[in-house]
């Protein structure tokens, strides 16, 4: 399938899941819109993966930490957008509603009656939705003209970037670079989502404070994937991820050595948001120079890293709340520190193997 075609209509999609969802009356239809979207979003990462590697080859590296650098600037800006947007309430009661309702007969009846869709009752919610969807679907609309754009003369006389290369233990590689993004992204994960948590019940840190260093670490994070697209024209893939797990391991050791320390917390946070940051871009463009990878490929390492976003946050979750003195959060983040600290020399020796 085109990969102009495939991020096109994946963007298609989830500009209308975001017209739609402020509209959502019941749980069922959301949950349906929600998994439409997240399909979508799915296609979105999978088929930017492999349009860069398919564009630019083992070369992408700068393309590649700039595509990745354009999800963490918007993570980082999203939230920020919707809660100036959602300040100030606005009523969607343009419409009369009778005085009084009868009683529902049964409550069947009642549940069957109750609309699909609706008027949310802040306004301020669609256009927050609205302004994000119209913004994806002016995008998609480049993604079709470069589709429809006739480009048959530059195709016959465009060189080849890269010829077809399929290092010996493909298979292996592929499935250690699976549990490689699982435990990476279950992580980076894990920590953005509980450290404010983590700081407030543990640290014993003031709200303020705890948001704030939910903020330094997205920020820290989004910033180095940015730097990263420089850094990328200079640095080989490898040597990148190799730093990355440097910094990851020793910030992390850190955090758990002194975990009820407020410096420690700060300075330790924002390395590790720092060397988390270029990791998946960094290994992507890593294993692109020593096997072609296709678009089931970068499908089957992309999923490796959605299950770690999915199951490790859930799993620690309910173990920290078993146990709520130990700093179960950071011992995670360590362990997958050392686990991708091992690996990737794992990795490194399987994809130079020369081919008998």
């Amino acid at each position: 399938m085109n990969h102009f075609l495939l991020l096109g209509v994946s963007l298609v999609a989830t500009s209308v899941g975001l017209y739609i969802i402020p509209f959502c009356k019941t749980a069922v239809l959301l949950i349906v819109m929600m998994s439409v979207f997240g399909i979508s979003f799915g296609m979105l990462d999978t088929g930017g993966n492999v349009l860069i590697l398919d564009i630019w080859g083992d070369e992408g590296a700068p393309h590649m930490q700039a595509l990745h650098f354009s999800f963490a600037l918007g993570a980082f800006l999203a939230p920020i957008l919707a809660k100036l947007a959602l300040d100030t309430p606005v009523s969607a009661e343009n419409h009369t509603e009778p005085a009084f309702q009868p009683p529902a007969t049964n409550g069947s009846s009642e549940a069957d009656s109750a609309p699909l869709f609706g008027l949310p009752d802040d306004m301020n919610l669609f256009w927050a939705y609205a302004f994000i969807g119209t913004y994806i679907f002016i995008v998609s609309l480049f993604l079709f003209a470069l589709l429809f754009k006739k480009s048959s003369g530059q195709e016959k006389s465009k060189p080849s970037a890269q010829g077809y290369r399929r290092a010996e233990y493909h298979k292996t590689l592929l499935c250690l670079l699976f549990l490689f993004f699982f435990f990476y992204v279950g992580a980076e994960v894990t920590y953005g989502s509980y450290v404010f948590s983590f700081a407030t019940t543990y640290a014993g840190m003031e709200e303020h404070e705890a948001a704030g260093l939910n903020s330094i670490f997205w920020g820290t994070f989004a910033a180095c994937r940015g730097l990263a697209i420089f850094f990328a024209a200079c640095l080989q893939p490898g040597t990148m991820i190799v730093l990355s797990n440097i910094g990851s391991l020793a910030s992390s050791l850190f955090l758990v050595l002194f975990n009820k320390s407020p410096l420690c917390l700060w300075i330790a946070t924002s390395v590790y948001g720092a060397s988390m940051a270029t990791t998946f871009p960094s290994g992507v463009s890593w294993i692109e120079q020593y096997t072609t990878i296709s678009g089931k490929s970068a499908a089957f390492f992309v999923i490796g890293g959605a299950l770690g976003e999915m199951a490790i946050p859930a799993v620690i979750g309910i173990v920290q709340g078993q146990y709520p003195d130990l700093p179960i959060v950071l011992y995670t983040c360590l362990g997958s520190a050392i686990f991708t600290a091992v690996i990737f020399p794992v990795l490194y020796k399987l994809a130079t193997l020369p081919l008998d």
